[in-house]
């Protein structure tokens, strides 16, 4: 139940606006978010001498134009007339009550037969001889006492002056009067300061987008782009939240507080203080129950975030846990998780519980108090009439409630504060590279001489690393210079000093002799050309692309462009050509094609400089060739810098540079530099090693061109490539992760789902049609979930139940007190104040009891259900087959979060949603028999405004939560155009195209706008109508009830006790109502969980079914497999595909990128199933064989290897997943792997912990624990799956020992690119478009000169 959301409702008097909720936003809506800004809390926290809230309330607003000030000065006046309507009201009432009293015992007195009206005054009647019975002249006592009673003359009382019911038809106008007033001010107040808000919103979306857009790439390294994605969404909405409708409130709020306690002192300050001193306690309830609910919350947040990281790391590794079998194992791990989480949901339902139950004890010992002591104050000393008691009490009380309901908004404060400390530093800081700035030298003529001067640099994301230290080198204009060394040599970074994205620490880097900080930036970069590794192309078409290049180039030199870089022709074979739709990030395109687009937006720019950054080394042998020439096309008359490891592109260079630590350590032409036995001449020769035992006869004929074949890939550990690829990797491991571990991009674009094949406005459908697909479940099926807690929810259940009661039970207290002020008899009035006071006593205490009951219990039923709900829901997820998680509505984060909000969503139709929703029923049901039994003409008048005033409760929670969902929405399309700037913003800024999206990303901001303006309205609107139709119920019943009183003779306290019930009840229902969209949420939820359930995967990996069988020997055939990817049916990965192994052979696979090699692999371990053909395992069609049987048998090795972030040990057990594995098998699975030595001399030996996704070892370590991986299983076949290609060549050589110690005996088959790896095998299979072109034994295929003849010999494509 959110916070709060019992405070004081019951004290919901006639003449008062309900302002009974605060549903307390701030908690369950934005709880899963929770988990990132705890982090950012934690950093906040770090910085000691910086408070994480460095903005005044006031400094919030410094973007207000003077528009904006006047309306939101308009809005505040009318927000203070609202705030005292309230207390205004309680004065109509206080007379109100006093007529009714009045009259009350002007009828009790006429009831007296001795009594009657003359002359508008009461007086004995003279001839009355009633009492004497003179039979009985023993009765002297009561003779005398009736006698003496009349002797007494009667004090003043007049009658017949009255009449009521035009009384109550001055009161009902009051009433009137006041609730259009409040409709009017309400609908200003809030649509005044939504208005301003939208304004100044609008504004600093845009300022703090163009500053962010203008900031150098150093600061890019230091703040992640996830963390700026979400503060322009979220933290700019808290600004929104505080400086918009809450702050209008707020004022609303503190005027009534102010002018409730000014009646209480200005009436009757005796009572006031009284009530004042009790109040404290309330106070210390509620601000403890606050702490511990966030202290708590956080706890659980926390407890919750373990599992969502062991979930995360699953489902994304999910290829490996399928092969190695590992879900049941998973599902436990996150399983212990859960527990913690659950034990701290479980003391917050508690902690929650016992403060609502001491808040309502105290709420009611005050009310017993205060009538106590008020009536003896109106009977005993005259002080105050009924009416001023009324006033009184009820003055406090609505300033002590709107007080309380006054808080969550200076949570809304504080928490816009807090964002917008950051923000508004950011639109203040002046970046230290401004790419916008108008400053600086443009050179008429410009040659393109590029030197370093004793140069150092360090990241500002890593100042302890130097990468450069004191470069000196030289480019001459004209010339193609190579870069070359090993990884982190400062090879990158040198060239993104060109580029001026960062400035040196020391020394200068200058063009033509200037000093390139003297020159303009946006038209230095616009003198570069830059070709990638891993190009970005932006979500738009291919022209569009290339016109990035330069701004206003025509459609002719984009072809021209095009032809240059060999892209035209394949740009001419698509269906639209030039206006074909690149996909996000490119992702419809090969690597080949994004690299050529590139580089024609390189070209179209006409550059004088052409930085060549590893432009080709993630293309196939095939893609490169074509790539390479349009390069070399293209190197001409222009300064060229080239990056690269292949040697076959960097031989003809016209000077090599090479670098090791940040040094140029040597330069010259290529013989020379291999005389001179340097870092070169390592390279070249560690290269070429792998060719010695290549065929004579074919290194002959090749002519010393072999080495093309090689692939030099160092491991590139260079932190300017963490910094850069973090961007990327981002993107690309999401899309990867569908993948299979084999995942550098050129093979992920056979294999994954391309990127996303998805165009945007598909994209944009999927999430509305998901939602539409999902009926809502029903209840009884989520209810089922949750059946073993049944006697948690039965006395849940009762003690919701009571507390429904208590309302009820409040307004007949209340209005039994106002007829007693009715009694004339002294005595009998004392007792029945007492009785009434004690009573109020019973019911706190109850009530404490119960409250606590119900907290508890629910509690504790839905964290059960919440937790059996996602430990079920993770293992169905674990449960599905591969293709699954191929669908981009399946990626792992998607999954984490369903996992995570579904789960406790649907806590939303069974736990505290339950008490919720028995309290509302009990309270209005009590509310309606009672009222129906006392009076039930009042009550079905009042009954007709019960809809508006539930609508008007309802409304008021919903406000609370607010329109956040829909300006989400609108925000959305602003929202991709600023993730896809931020995510590659250093693409933007080699462009110089920061002006052109901060322009696009303006006008999106204007639909958002427009839906705040409309919104203004509507909400101002639902917000006086809320806050007014009480006042008009009120006029409307206490009408009737006086013509009641008068002409049926109803007692007049019922009429309050009527109308005070019903309109309690009335908000109860409110409260309940608002709860319906969560409970809509819950059955919403549930049935996409439900979904998830009932889903039968076609590869079950639980079930016991299908053939298992002893001496599996590892025999596997292929018959005619053809296949396609179920996310991608359009294509054709496998045509056909016949080739067998027999047990103990090698057969190794080649080809160029896309032709099915790793499709095979992955049909052979099931993860998919052939569409057509079989594929046989000792003779068994796989799709007959048990899963988990089959999968036991086969260990796989991949190119990326997962690693989970356990110990070394543990990562190596994993291996086997069916047994205990001891200590020894560990360690003689890794002496195999040529592992042991290296474990060994780390401190923590075996139980070092290998860091999220092995980030803690390099390639070569995580690859040869991979290997002991699949070594321990002690399979009978072996997959290899490139699974070296990803090294450098020291770290390659050990492991490919490993791996042939591995093949010993065993089934393998082998995908590689390096022909090194391959040529020892049984049989090589050449594939091409998912078909087998030639096999057999290396020399067999030598001599059949075809495809693999020409691979081996040229390194040529085969196609």
């Amino acid at each position: 139940m959110p916070v709060g959301s019992v405070r004081l409702q019951s004290i919901k008097k006639v003449g008062q606006d309900n302002s009974s909720y605060e549903v307390s936003d701030e908690e369950p809506a934005g709880s899963y978010m929770t988990m990132s800004n705890s982090k950012e809390k934690e950093k906040v926290q770090g910085d000691p001498e910086q408070p994480a809230i460095r903005v005044g309330f006031f400094q919030l607003f410094r973007f207000a134009t003077g528009k904006d000030m006047l309306m939101m000065a308009v809005g505040s006046v009318c927000a203070v007339l609202h705030g005292s309507a309230q207390p205004l009201m309680l004065l109509v009432f206080g007379l109100l009550t006093d007529t009714f009293i009045d009259y009350d015992i002007e009828l009790n007195e006429l009831r007296d037969e001795r009594k009657e009206c003359v002359n508008n005054t009461v007086q004995w009647k003279w001839n009355y001889t009633g009492v004497q019975d003179l039979t009985l002249p023993l009765n002297l006592s009561a003779i005398s006492n009736s006698t003496l009673e009349m002797l007494v003359p009667l004090a003043n009382r007049s009658c017949g002056l009255l009449d009521i019911e035009h009384e109550m038809t001055l009161f009902a106008f009051y009433y009137v009067g006041i609730g259009v007033s409040v409709f009017l001010l309400g609908y200003f107040q809030i649509s005044m300061w939504v208005t301003a808000a939208a304004r100044q919103i609008q504004l600093i979306r845009k300022m703090y987008f163009s500053k962010v857009m203008r900031m150098e790439i150093g600061w890019f390294d230091c703040t992640s782009v996830g963390e700026l994605n979400t503060r322009m969404s979220d933290d700019i909405n808290k600004i929104n939240d505080a400086i918009a409708d809450q702050v209008a409130i707020f004022v609303q709020r503190f005027t009534t507080f102010v002018c409730g306690f000014s009646i209480g002192f200005v009436k009757g300050w005796k009572l006031t203080l009284v009530i004042i001193a009790a109040s404290p306690l309330i106070g210390v309830g509620a601000g403890l129950m606050a702490l511990f609910v966030a202290k708590l919350t956080g706890m659980e947040l926390q407890a919750y975030a373990k599992a969502g990281a062991v979930a995360d790391e699953v489902l994304s590794s999910i290829r490996t846990v399928a092969a190695f079998g590992g879900e049941r194992k998973e599902v436990e791990r996150y399983d212990k998780n859960l527990i913690s989480a659950q034990r701290w949901g479980i003391r917050k339902g508690i902690i929650m519980g016992f403060f609502t139950g001491y808040m309502w004890l105290i709420i009611f010992l005050c009310y017993a108090l205060a009538f106590w002591y008020g009536s003896t104050l109106v009977i005993d000393t005259e002080e105050y009439t009924p009416g001023t008691l009324l006033q009184v009490f009820f003055g406090v009380l609505v300033a002590a409630m709107n007080l309380g309901q006054a808080s969550p908004c200076l949570e809304a404060f504080a928490a816009g504060r807090g964002a917008a400390t950051i923000i508004y530093e950011t639109i203040d800081r002046e970046p230290e590279i401004d790419c916008l700035s108008e400053a600086g030298y443009k050179l008429d003529h410009v040659k393109g001489d590029i030197e370093f001067h004793n140069v150092t640099f360090y990241y500002p994301s890593r100042p302890e690393v130097k990468i450069l230290d004191q470069l000196s080198v030289a480019v001459k204009s004209g010339e193609t210079t190579a870069f070359v060394g090993p990884s982190g040599a400062g090879k990158s970074t040198a060239i993104q000093l060109i580029q001026r994205f960062y400035d040196p620490k020391e020394g200068m880097v200058t063009i033509d002799g200037h000093d390139i900080r003297g020159l303009n930036i946006q038209w230095l970069r616009s003198l570069i050309g830059i070709v990638e590794q891993e190009p970005v192309l932006f979500a738009t078409t291919i022209a569009e692309n290339i016109r990035y290049g330069r701004p206003g180039v025509s459609m002719e030199d984009i072809t021209t462009a095009a032809k240059e870089a060999n892209a035209y022709n394949f740009i001419m074979d698509l269906p639209q050509k030039f206006n074909t739709l690149v996909g996000e990030g490119g992702g419809q395109m090969s690597g080949g094609q994004k690299q050529r687009i590139a580089i024609a937006r390189a070209l179209v720019r006409n550059p004088r400089i052409l930085l060549l950054d590893m432009a080709t080394s993630a293309l196939d042998n095939e893609s490169e060739a074509i790539v390479q020439e349009a390069l070399d096309k293209v190197r001409v008359g222009r300064t060229t810098i080239s990056i690269a490891h292949r040697l076959s592109t960097i031989k003809n260079a016209d000077v090599i540079v090479g670098f090791e630590h940040g040094r140029a350590v040597e330069r010259g032409k290529h013989n020379e530099l291999l005389d001179r036995k340097g870092v070169y001449f390592t390279l070249v020769t560690l290269q070429s090693q792998g060719d010695k035992a290549l065929n004579e006869k074919a290194r002959q004929m090749a002519d010393g061109d072999e080495e093309e074949t090689e692939r030099l890939n160092l491991s590139r550990a260079g932190s300017y490539r963490a910094s850069l690829r973090a961007s990327i990797r981002q993107r690309s491991r999401s899309q990867l992760s569908n993948l299979v571990p084999e995942s550098s991009v050129p093979i992920a674009g056979d294999l994954s789902p391309r990127g996303f094949p998805v165009s945007q406005e598909e994209k944009n459908a999927t999430p509305e049609e998901e939602d539409g697909l999902v009926e809502p479940a029903p209840v009884a099926r989520i209810l089922k979930y949750n059946s073993p807690e049944w006697p948690y929810m039965l006395f849940g259940s009762l003690g919701a139940a009571v507390n429904g009661g208590v309302n009820p039970v409040y307004s007949l207290l209340f209005s039994q007190i106002l007829a007693t002020f009715a009694i004339t008899d002294t005595v009998a009035q004392r007792n029945e104040i007492n009785g009434i006071c004690a009573f109020f006593v019973m019911v706190g205490v109850v009530s404490f009891f119960t409250q606590m009951l119900q907290g508890y219990a629910f509690a504790k039923s839905g964290e059960l259900l919440t937790r059996r709900l996602r430990r079920i829901g993770f293992q169905a997820m674990l449960g599905q087959e591969i293709g699954w998680f191929d669908d981009h509505r399946n990626s792992p984060g998607a999954l984490t979060t369903r996992l995570a909000t579904d789960a406790s969503q649907v806590q939303g139709a069974t736990g505290s949603q339950i008490g919720m929703i028995v309290n509302s029923l009990t309270n209005i049901g009590v509310a309606i028999i009672m009222s129906f039994y006392f009076s039930w003409k009042l009550t079905l008048l009042i009954l007709c405004f019960l809809p508006f005033i539930a609508l008007s409760g309802g409304f008021q929670a919903k406000m609370l939560t607010g329109f956040a969902k829909q300006d989400k929405q609108a925000m959305e399309a602003a929202g991709q155009i600023s993730g896809e700037a931020l995510n590659n913003i250093r693409t933007i800024a080699g462009l110089g195209k920061e002006r052109s999206f901060v322009e696009t990303y303006v006008a999106h901001l204007d639909a958002p706008y427009q839906s705040a303006l409309r919104k203004a309205n509507v909400y101002g609107a639902c917000y006086g109508f809320t806050q007014c139709v009480v006042f008009l119920t009120n006029g409307a019943s206490f009408r009737f009830g006086g013509y009641l009183v008068e002409q049926e003779g109803l007692h007049f306290s019922l009429v309050f006790r009527v109308i005070s019930a019903i309109v309690t009840s009335g908000t109860a229902l409110g409260r309940a109502s608002s709860y319906t969209p969560d409970y809509a949420k819950a059955k919403i939820s549930a049935a996409r969980f439900f979904q998830l359930l009932d889903r039968v995967p076609p590869i079950s990996v639980y079930s016991d079914r299908g053939d298992k069988w002893n001496n599996f020997k590892g025999n596997i055939e292929f018959i005619d497999c053809k296949f396609t990817y179920p996310t991608r049916p359009d294509i054709q990965v496998l045509n056909g595909l016949n080739v067998s192994v027999k047990p103990g052979q090698t057969l190794a696979f080649v080809g160029s990128s896309g032709c099915g090699k790793s499709t095979s692999v992955q049909l052979l371990e099931r993860f998919y199933d052939p569409d057509h053909g079989r594929v046989l395992i000792d003779g068994h069609d796989s799709t007959r064989v048990n899963v988990p049987f089959l999968r036991s048998q086969i260990g796989i090795v991949s190119q990326e290897p997962v690693l989970f972030d356990c110990s070394i040990a543990e990562n190596i057990k994993y291996g086997d997943n069916l047994r205990e594995i001891s200590m020894n098998e560990v360690i003689s699975a890794a002496k195999k792997a040529q592992l042991h030595d290296f474990v060994m001399a780390l401190p923590e030996k075996y139980d070092t912990n290998v860091g999220s996704q092995g980030s803690q070892l390099s390639r070569g370590q995580k690859q040869r624990i991979a290997i002991a991986r699949a070594i321990i299983r002690n399979p009978k076949i072996l997959l290899l799956d490139e699974a070296t290609s990803a090294l450098d060549t020291e770290s390659e050589k050990t492991v490919q020992e490993a791996l042939d110690k591995a093949r010993e005996g065993r089934t393998c088959i082998v995908i590689a690119h390096r022909l090194s790896t391959i040529q020892n095998s049984d049989i090589i299979a050449v594939m091409s478009r998912g078909l087998l072109i030639e096999k057999g034994t290396h020399d067999q295929l030598m001599a059949l000169n075809g495809a693999y003849y020409k691979l081996v010999t040229t390194g040529a494509p085969i196609s």
